[in-house]
């Protein structure tokens, strides 16, 4: 994994990073490199700077990356094109082998009122795309729809970083592999995996290199790797027979049209949505007219505190709550009333 991220940095920052790494690196969730501000790694137990020493220390002592280092790194992330990646630019974020996704932030470039582009980047946020197998397994079963041998429409809701995508990418694992849960009887007639097609707009999914899923996304799928969601879900449909589509941070009007398009084609569709709760994902447009047409029929809410494991509710299209996490714990910042509130306004 190191080398896949500090390959895009310049001999500067490597030198920073290297000794820390191995401490880090179980914890470690992003590398945030802002031009004369501190080096700070964001660790799953909170924020730590780091030195030109290649040691952690305090605020006041950290290294602080240079303009010549941030435009180092935009020359790296770009292959010294910065022209061939203007659609990137324009979107504020790159993705490297790996899957690994780099933020950016600078100066904006207007283009008939519209942002064009990013000049003069001075702040990168490497995030670190992991692969957990076994994430989702616990939730698998409130999932999977025995009597028709499939999986139920299904929407995944959590803020950024806390696991929409680590879900997502398991949970095509399994349901390709046909990994299904042990000693669920239910399932006596999932004898194989299924057909997954998985429209991955910005390569963290599958972390394609040269169309290459380096992710496991079992035996079955088929990735269609940066081509935007409701293009690439007409595509699959029409090209390789999908049972199940997968496709990551719905938001669009276009979006819920394709959705609709494959629910209606009789194929099972599962997607991730950013937002805090179920509310807070009601309230965009596009995905408030699926919802209130019963299109998802399992919610699932995931929520991951520090120091604890994912944490998940699922729901299903009446609001009732089908798997809950332990008394105690985390609930995935959405509530049963919640839920429930949206049925009766419907």
């Amino acid at each position: 994994m190191i080398e896949a991220i500090v390959s895009f940095m310049p001999a500067s920052l490597q030198r920073c990073l290297r000794p820390v790494w191995r401490d880090a690196e179980p914890e470690l969730e992003e590398i945030r490199v802002r031009a004369e501000r501190p080096l700070e790694l964001r660790l799953a137990s909170g924020s730590r700077f780091v030195g030109e020493c290649g040691r952690f220390v305090r605020q006041q002592e950290a290294y602080r990356p240079t303009a010549f280092d941030c435009a180092a790194i935009l020359e790296l992330l770009t292959n010294h094109s910065a022209y061939s990646y203007e659609e990137e630019l324009r979107l504020g974020y790159i993705t490297i082998p790996g899957g690994h996704r780099v933020g950016l932030a600078g100066r904006a470039v207007l283009e008939s009122g519209k942002l064009r582009l990013l000049r003069d980047v001075s702040s990168f946020n490497f995030r670190l795309a992991r692969e957990v197998k076994g994430a989702a397994k616990p939730y698998l079963s409130s999932l999977l729809d025995p009597q028709a041998r499939t999986v139920h429409h299904t929407l995944i809701v959590s803020p950024p970083q806390h696991g929409k995508t680590t879900f997502a990418r398991d949970l095509i694992r399994m349901l390709s592999a046909g990994e299904w849960p042990d000693g669920d009887s239910r399932l006596a007639a999932y004898d194989r995996g299924l057909k997954v097609g998985v429209v991955d707009e910005r390569s963290e999914l599958a972390a394609c290199v040269k169309g290459i899923p380096r992710f496991d996304l079992g035996p079955r799928t088929d990735v269609l790797d940066g081509c935007p969601k409701a293009e690439g879900m007409m595509m699959l449909i029409r090209s390789m027979s999908p049972q199940v589509l997968v496709a990551d941070e719905l938001g669009r009007p276009e979006d819920a049209a394709a959705v609709r398009e494959a629910i209606h084609a009789g194929i099972r569709v599962i997607a991730t949505a950013h937002g805090d709760d179920a509310d807070d994902v009601r309230r965009r447009p596009a995905l408030r007219e699926l919802l209130s047409e019963g299109a998802f029929r399992r919610i699932v809410a995931l929520r991951r505190e520090p120091g604890r494991m994912l944490q998940a509710t699922v729901w299903d299209e009446q609001g009732k709550v089908i798997l809950a996490p332990p008394v105690g714990r985390s609930t995935g910042g959405v509530t049963p009333s919640a839920a429930l509130r949206e049925v009766e306004r419907r």
